[in-house]
């Protein structure tokens, strides 16, 4: 077995990864060289606090969400957990500013962690693959398969994560490697030579719609 081979057993960490892409792939060498190592902040959050994040920021410009989602700690008392906030009353989460979509997506975001049709806790977190998650989270409404496909990459890290539904990492594929921006079909099959490390590719593709096609910095990438 060859020193590679060892190597990208062992890579836990978006940087390790990297590292052995740019060993890999002449495209992915060229670009991580541009823009550096990878800049994935750990995550601040419990999992479930994430999650309501992340429902919250849907669709809304960032002053906006922001001042809600703080609004919304405050009315937890800072307890987000699916205990407190099943406890408030629905009037209350509306005078937040929360929606009533967004209400009904938090609360049934609640209610399935508490029955565990979502698993947040790292025993079973660890027992799943990133497919059997995507699936427990999509079922939670106002969660689909991309918001579900970020949790993953950036707040469980997990490495193997290949977004083809993201319009910026098909972009960034399409400038990066110098085709035509791929459809998510398209781009599904182009990302099998760099497993077990797609989340690390998806993240130099927004980079490569960054510094390539003009693209303004994303979250992901800050």
């Amino acid at each position: 077995m060859s020193d590679r081979s060892a190597s990208a057993r062992q890579a836990r960490s978006y940087p390790a990864a990297a590292a052995i892409l740019s060993d890999r792939d002449p495209v992915l060498r060229r670009l991580i060289a541009q823009a550096g190592p990878p800049r994935v902040n750990p995550p601040s959050d419990t999992h479930f606090a994430a999650l309501v994040r992340s429902v919250l920021y849907q669709q809304l410009a960032g002053a906006a969400a922001a001042a809600i989602h703080g609004r919304l700690i405050a009315a937890l008392g800072g307890e987000v957990t699916p205990e407190r906030l099943l406890s408030l009353p629905t009037d209350t989460l509306r005078a937040v500013g929360l929606s009533g979509n967004k209400t009904a997506s938090l609360q049934d975001l609640a209610t399935k962690v508490l029955d565990g049709t979502v698993v947040l806790d790292p025993p079973g977190l660890r027992a799943e693959s990133d497919a059997e998650l995507v699936a427990r989270l999509s079922t939670v409404r106002g969660i689909g398969k991309w918001t579900a496909e970020m949790f993953l990459m950036f707040q469980l890290r997990r490495l193997d994560v290949w977004p083809t539904g993201d319009l910026g990492v098909r972009k960034g594929f399409g400038l990066a490697w110098g085709i035509a921006t791929p459809t998510a079909k398209e781009l599904e099959p182009l990302g099998d030579p760099y497993r077990p490390y797609r989340s690390v590719v998806a993240w130099y593709c927004w980079r490569a719609a960054e510094l390539y096609g003009g693209a303004a910095d994303s979250a992901a990438t800050r």
